[in-house]
């Protein structure tokens, strides 16, 4: 197993366990502290436990909207697929 990655969330140091890239989990915990630092800013919270748990909250709306997003897109692309195939079908018919 790698040895643990030291990073900052917040101004309290964590270390992180897995196999994961060193350079990614850094960029992860940058985003966590960038999320935690806006919450902060915009409620005038001090309670790091609530800030954390508002930015989790922001962090996981931004996944949903990503993901609805990424479904909207799969199923237009499915659709066009679909009417191409309808085409490319009827093409096919027409000329045998």
């Amino acid at each position: 197993m790698a040895k643990p990655i030291k990073v900052q969330i917040f101004d309290q140091p964590y270390s992180i366990g897995g196999d994961l890239d060193e350079k990614y989990v850094h960029q992860l915990a940058a985003y966590v502290d960038t999320k935690m630092r806006e919450v902060a800013e915009a409620t005038r919270m001090v309670d790091t436990q609530r800030i954390a748990v508002l930015a989790a909250l922001a962090i996981a709306d931004e996944l949903e909207t990503l993901r609805s997003e990424r479904e909207e897109v799969e199923e237009k692309l499915r659709d066009r697929a679909q009417r191409c195939l309808s085409l490319v079908e009827r093409a096919l018919k027409q000329s045998a």
